[in-house]
Order: C-alpha cells, then structure tokens, then sequence
C-alpha cells in the first residue's frame, strides 16, 4: 500500500488574490513562487523546501472552522501585530492559548475569511502581556459537545521530530 509522505502544499480559496498575497507576503513573509499558467487567477507561495501554499481566486464560501496551521518564528510579534489588524477570531475555536504540550496557538481570519492557526514552537519565550491579555485564556477549547470520539493522549503534540 502506498503512503502519504508529507503535505506538499494547501490550497487556499480566496475572493481578492492580490490582496490574501499581500497578506501572505507582508504580514506571514512568505516568498511568492511562480505559478503554473491556470486560466484563473492563482499565487503560489512556499513555506520551506518542501512546502507551499496556493492561492486561488474563486466565488466559494470560506469554511467557519476549517484551517491551516503555520508555525511562526516569533508568536510574540505575530500576537500583537494580528491584534493590531484585528483579525484573531475566537469564535471557531476559542481565545488565544498556551496548549499540553507548550505550543501557543491562536486563529486569524485572511482578507479572504480564510481560518489560519498560527502556533509557536513548545517552549517557545512568550511575553508575559499574552498570557494577561483579554484574547488569552488557560487550558484547551471546550465546545460543550462531550463527544469523546477519536485517540487521545497527554502526551499529544503539534510538534514531531524526524525520524
């Protein structure tokens, strides 16, 4: 049986591609790529060597709690400069929190209303003035649902080393 190996790019659907670039670019420094030559409108970005992610320009409905998650070099910066803009949403998945396994996590709306998580990596030095912001809140998301369905662990993490 084959095996996925690793995710090669995510495909965001936007409803202006210049401006989600400029976002992707200006606010995430993400190097714009070339794109292959669709006959609608497309931005290629990469996040490392091995990943990118595409914008497409299209009348679709965004997704209320489907996301990416992009870890980023500084939380700290990223924290307060997504205040500033005022895109941290809370609704889908709860105020901005430090998780299990140290990680803090946060989710932000596009230009486009496209849900992007943004994590630090476990341990990462966070600015006391996080943890007392308003947008802060201690422990996971509760929804209320009590549906414990799927694998579970303390030992959980966003973060896997290599093998």
């Amino acid at each position: 049986m084959a095996k996925a190996l690793k995710i090669n790019h995510v495909t965001l659907i936007v409803d202006n591609l210049e401006k989600a670039g400029d976002f992707y670019k200006n606010e995430l420094g993400l190097e714009a790529l070339p794109a292959f030559r669709f006959d609608y409108p497309v931005m290629f970005f990469r996040f490392n060597d091995e990943q990118q992610l595409h914008l497409s320009e299209w009348d679709d409905r965004t997704s209320f709690r489907g996301h990416i998650c992009v870890q980023v070099d500084d939380f700290n910066s990223i924290f307060f400069r997504m205040k500033a803009l005022g895109v941290i949403d809370t609704a889908p998945w709860g105020k901005v929190r430090k998780l299990p396994d140290g990680a803090m996590q946060m989710f932000v709306r596009d230009p486009a209303g496209n849900l992007v998580e943004m994590s630090s990596a476990p341990g990462a030095e966070i600015d006391p003035r996080i943890l007392e912001d308003e947008l802060y809140e201690e422990g996971l998301y509760v929804s209320g649902r009590n549906d414990f369905r799927g694998d579970r662990s303390d030992d959980a993490t966003l973060y896997h080393k290599h093998p």
